[in-house]
């Protein structure tokens, strides 16, 4: 007989070879496939020569023998985001499950099965998984992107490599091992069962297809790419990388041709194997991982006198800039907790935000602070329920937030430090410490330095300002405005809280003199336009310096490094040509 079989056939062969199964129904537990088909495929696979009595025979041994895996690729360079509050210290590669961190019982399951060349996508705390190196032998290869790039650019980095290959995710466990001694089929993981949120489908054919519906097989990541797809597999990838959406995507979009996957489905009983991406679902597989222990999750705990468990829905807001914040509820009230990024330290005293808090902690301007911890950043606040940020393309919300800061800037508020645009835009400048990215930095940098007469002759009173003014700063909720994160705050000008809105918001000359005109209800005298115009160029190279520091750090900003230099320029020039009459 032959030795054509369909993709059911091969998995049950697969099976066979892999556990000595003697009854139908245990081969169709571990399978995942129904019984009636684990049936039909026995009996075929016994007309084919290759079975007898539920065992191989010698035409299926000799099959088996010549189709084995050569090597594996494991992706672990990313944040892991979605793990906080304990990605900021761990690696999501290292989370520890019943005793196993999940990338050493990936290793130790492949070199089970004879896969000794095992390649690791290392990028976002690298220097932890370095042991891997000398305790399994393993090969690193590095992606420096890996703060601006998802796992698509982690994979293109090993493509080379692919061809009889896995392709395996770092961050799920596996109670049984999903990998075996001879592969007789290209396919990809994903449970038998179906979740929100997963566009992925598997059909009777154990086709997999994308489609619209939200509501499909839940996918695990894992992939066996045999040679015979592994030449598609690399152009695809070439072709998403000129996409310029690509830094955003997982690396299954290269095996899909239109919305149908190149390779197979291998579906997987729930129970046997897991993805581990939230706190959450690491504590439901083990509410005992020593990973769980966090000073974030202790610092909770004692501020709302509840335990681990009371912490719920933990969730990643959208990082910021600055700091990894997340959501979570205790007691049914929702909580946003804020742990600083990476060089924070660096950018921001701690003690002079925590004195701003103080200050304004009664005057009805920010939302409700519920912890604050000097020494280490760590912040709580209450969260704002149905609240929305500004548009700063919205008129209305122009002039609604142009009166809050005029309100705020009115009030008069003092605190011990100030806020110096110069000294903050040289402590930038001695942080990324190397040449600018900018040809014409030097004389850029001579120009603004040139504007401190300007300004030290025409400011206003200093008064507590704001700083970090920016629209997704003003929070719209039950009728009134707030302000939220002051970490920059301090003494300063009003009019330079103004500047900053605008830059932020990177809108064009016509739209801030725009701003400027809502702030002083269209009386804004020359002299003062020219002010901000000085404002506005300072500050910009000022954020131009700290977008050059976190570059050191792996963080790319984009079009906004980028504006605010050109903001720094054209700015200058904007202050030049308002005559020397309005002085």
């Amino acid at each position: 007989m032959g030795c054509i079989m369909n993709i059911i056939e091969k998995e049950i062969l697969l099976s066979i070879q892999a556990q000595s199964f003697t009854t139908q129904r245990a081969l169709s537990e571990y399978t995942g496939v129904s019984l009636g088909s684990v049936n039909q495929a026995v009996r075929s696979l016994t007309r084919k020569g290759l079975l007898q009595n539920m065992q191989l025979t010698a035409q299926a041994k000799d099959l088996l023998l010549h189709n084995k895996p050569k090597n594996a690729i494991i992706l672990a360079a990313g944040y892991g985001l979605r793990m906080v509050p304990i990605n900021a210290a761990t690696p999501k590669a290292l989370l520890e499950v019943k005793g196993q961190t999940l990338i050493e019982r990936l290793i130790l399951q492949l070199k089970e099965v004879g896969v000794e060349k095992i390649y690791i996508v290392v990028g976002y705390l690298k220097e932890h998984l370095e042991f891997l190196i000398d305790d399994y032998n393993v090969e690193f290869i590095v992606n420096k992107e890996y703060a601006t790039t998802n796992s698509l650019h982690s994979l293109a980095l090993a493509k080379y490599l692919l061809g009889d290959s896995y392709i395996v995710p770092c961050d799920v466990w596996c109670a049984k091992n999903p990998f075996a001694c001879t592969e007789l089929y290209s396919w990809f993981l994903l449970k038998n069962t179906c979740i929100k949120h997963s566009h992925y489908f598997v059909n009777r054919k154990m086709e997999v297809t994308k489609q619209i519906e939200n509501y499909g097989n839940a996918p695990l990541g894992i992939c066996y790419l045999g040679k015979e797809y592994a030449s598609q597999v690399q152009q695809n990838i070439e072709t998403l990388l000129a996409i310029p959406q690509s830094e955003e995507m997982q690396w299954e979009e290269a095996l899909f041709i239109k919305n149908k996957m190149l390779v197979a489905a291998k579906l997987i009983s729930k129970e046997y194997a897991t993805e581990i991406n939230t706190y959450e679902q690491l504590r439901e597989l083990d509410a005992d991982s020593n990973q769980l222990k966090s000073d974030a999750m202790d610092i909770i705990c004692k501020t709302f006198s509840c335990t681990v468990s009371d912490i719920m829905h933990i969730n990643v807001l959208k990082k910021g800039m600055t700091n990894r914040s997340f959501l979570f509820t205790v007691f049914g009230k929702k909580y946003i907790m804020r742990i600083p990024g990476e060089g924070t330290n660096h950018l921001i005293n701690r003690k002079q935000e925590e004195a701003v808090y103080k200050i304004i902690a009664d005057k009805n301007i920010c939302d409700t602070l519920c912890y604050i911890n000097a020494d280490n950043g760590y912040k709580i606040t209450a969260f704002l329920e149905n609240a929305r940020v500004c548009d700063p393309y919205c008129e209305e919300d122009i002039i609604a937030c142009m009166q809050r800061l005029k309100a705020f800037h009115q009030m008069g508020l003092k605190v011990e430090h100030r806020f110096d645009m110069f000294a903050q835009l040289q402590h930038y400048e001695d942080l990324f410490a190397a040449k600018s990215i900018y040809r014409d930095y030097a004389k850029t940098k001579a120009n603004i330095l040139s504007l401190q007469d300007f300004i030290k002759n025409h400011k206003e009173e200093d008064t507590l300002c704001h700083i970090d003014s920016i629209a997704d700063n003003f929070m719209f909720h039950q009728n009134q405005i707030y302000l939220i994160d002051w970490e920059y705050a301090g003494m300063q000008d009003p009019h330079v809280d103004i500047a900053m809105f605008c830059i932020y918001s990177m809108l064009n000359k016509q739209q801030i003199d725009h701003v400027i005109d809502i702030y002083f209800e269209q009386t804004c005298e020359p002299l003062l336009r020219k002010k901000i115009y000085a404002y506005i160029a300072v500050c910009s190279l000022l954020w131009s310096n700290w977008c050059e520091y976190k570059r050191t750090l792996g963080k790319e900003f984009g079009e906004y490094s980028l504006k605010q230099y050109r903001y720094a320029k054209e700015f200058y020039q904007h202050f030049q040509n308002i005559g020397e009459s309005h002085e």
